[in-house]
């Protein structure tokens, strides 16, 4: 492997960083939009609202070994990540109310867990049997 300048890796964090940055405009316009999804809808759906907190996370920046720009950077990922784990599951429970039917199965389609509970590709009887028992619920 051949010998790495000092500077390589500041480098290509530093050609970097624009790119991660510039996400967090379409990160915020996506929490605001979920959030008025989530607020709004899912009390005329019947659905339990899902808990923020449980899902973004904002301590590690207090973590006193770090320093200011890793703290910065903690932060953006906890927010990042937790936002789209906490949009994520609020489209599944979506999912869940309108269309708890699985995907068809192929090699290399990764599932996503919510499906666990949701009526098999293909299944007519079993969707109908589901159907019923949401109308009467």
């Amino acid at each position: 492997m051949p010998a790495q300048r000092p500077d390589g890796r500041i480098l290509r964090h530093l050609v970097s960083v624009p790119f991660i940055w510039v996400v967090l405009f379409p990160l915020l316009l996506l929490d605001v939009f979920i959030e008025l999804y989530h607020r709004l809808c899912f009390p005329l759906y019947g659905l339990p609202l899902v808990r923020r907190k449980d899902y973004i996370r904002l301590d590690r920046y207090k973590l006193p070994y770090l320093s200011p720009i890793e703290k910065v950077n903690c932060l953006y990922c906890e927010y990042a990540n937790g936002l789209l784990n906490y949009a994520q599951r609020i489209a599944g429970d979506t999912e869940g109310y309108w269309c708890a039917i699985t995907h068809k199965e192929y090699a290399g389609f990764v599932a996503p867990a919510h499906h666990a509970g949701f009526t098999k590709y293909g299944d007519k009887n079993a969707y109908a049997r589901a159907k019923r028992r949401q109308a009467k619920g």
